[in-house]
């Protein structure tokens, strides 16, 4: 076999999934304010000893110009609800709005459809 993995399985780790569409002339704008204001802003919250999620991944569909979804892998439904609290939420989603000032649709959350009952059961990846 050529190169080296690495598999893990039985890890029942909750999934949050967000898609949101924006015009697409403002993608990279969106990117960078998400990063700099959620990413960074949920990844380094008083009160946590580490980073609340284990990964978040942002994918683009380039037949879908504009689309952008949004996958976290949260390292427990827990740490999950406290970040998603609702002062958290309001004070992040203000940074966000002072400096993204285009429309933004979040057309669906697939955590909620689901009643938070994505989670990731295995993973295989390169190493």
């Amino acid at each position: 076999m050529d190169g080296a993995f690495r598999y893990s399985s039985h890890e029942r780790l909750p999934v949050e999934v967000l898609i949101f569409q924006v015009d697409p002339s403002h993608v990279e704008e969106f990117l960078r304010v998400d990063h700099e204001v959620w990413t960074l802003g949920e990844a380094f919250l008083d009160g946590f000893d580490a980073i609340p999620f284990v990964s978040k991944e942002v994918w683009l569909d380039d037949s879908k110009p504009g689309e952008i979804t949004i996958v976290f892998v949260w390292e427990s439904i827990e740490a999950w609800m406290e970040v998603g609290d609702g002062e958290v939420q309001r004070a992040l989603q203000a940074a966000f709005d002072e400096r993204f000032t285009h429309p933004v649709e979040l057309v669906r959350a697939l955590h909620e459809e689901s009643d938070y009952g994505i989670h990731r059961w295995s993973r295989f990846e390169r190493t």
